[in-house]
């Protein structure tokens, strides 16, 4: 069985019709002082599917918590997490003294919940492999970048894509290199979690249809600093296509307002921008687990 959860129902019921599995609902009371009550569909049968992607983790980090602890007592052999977006991941070393490296923490807390955990696109900095950070049972690490190249081909003639620092070079030459597109990488240098200068490299962008790549876009600060470049340069159209559209506050309009035209994204958290629905990639790996 498949259990979804109301903020992410849309998905869930979608993955389970893929897998051609029962969909349930996980019912969440949250009570005045803000303690969530946990209700799970009764009875459930050995192997249990939980889908919910994890941004604005707090609260649903422990909401998955009880979710896991209930199905096992309810006889549950078998739990497994499909979490398209996967919280803390960017936190994997300890840059002053004392800081927690959420990263770690919060990959053992979710390995020793479930079975196998199943997420696209991680924010992957330090290390190469998923199972580095959650360290029990398996670790399975998707990528969008096929259901990306194939999303341009059919509404983008000849872009080219451009990555707003060194870090997001991995998903534009995923992305670009498949389909023979031009791609090019921004550096970027942060002043502060909502202040960054960017520099693009030396290329010819007038006249040109351009797509920023990235993983994820939470401020949008690197993209609208890449897109304001951009534009001075003399850039035909700018549009922006990210795995995960956390989207802070009113990033949004302010991508818009930088002169970004459209802003795509996968279903891999809940947004206006949603065009690629990530359900057949993940059922797949669902159908793999042992």
């Amino acid at each position: 069985m498949l259990l979804g959860f109301s903020d992410y129902e849309s998905q869930g019921r979608r993955l389970a019709d893929a897998l051609g599995m029962p969909f349930a609902l996980v019912a969440i009371h949250r009570f005045p002082d803000g303690e969530s009550k946990v209700t799970l569909p009764s009875p459930l049968p050995e192997r249990v599917v939980l889908c919910r992607s994890l941004d604005a983790p707090n609260d649903k980090l422990i909401e998955l918590m009880l979710c896991a602890e209930t199905a096992r007592a309810m006889g549950a052999k078998r739990v497994a997490l499909v979490a398209p977006y996967l919280c803390y991941m960017r936190q994997d070393i300890a840059f002053h003294p004392g800081e927690a490296v959420s990263q770690k923490i919060v990959g053992k807390f979710l390995a020793g919940l479930f079975d196998a955990v199943i997420t696209v696109d991680p924010h992957l900095h330090r290390i190469a492999r998923l199972e580095q950070a959650i360290p029990h049972g398996q670790a399975l690490a998707l990528t969008a970048a096929p259901a990306m190249t194939e999303f341009l081909a059919h509404h983008i003639t000849s872009p080219m894509l451009i990555g707003p620092d060194g870090e997001s070079e991995q998903w534009v030459r995923a992305i670009a290199e498949p389909a023979g597109l031009d791609f090019a990488v921004a550096t970027k240098e942060r002043l502060g979690d909502r202040s960054v200068r960017t520099h693009l490299p030396e290329r010819d962008y007038k006249g040109r249809t351009l797509v920023l790549v990235d993983d994820m876009a939470s401020t949008g600060r690197t993209l609208i600093a890449v897109a304001s470049q951009l534009k001075f340069r003399g850039a035909a159209a700018i549009h922006c296509l990210v795995s995960h559209a956390l989207f802070a506050d009113d990033a949004t309009r302010q991508l818009h307002e930088a002169g970004i035209d459209q802003i795509w994204s996968s279903d891999s958290v809940s947004h206006s921008s949603n065009v690629i629905h990530l359900a057949p990639l993940l059922a797949q790996a669902v159908r793999d687990l042992d």
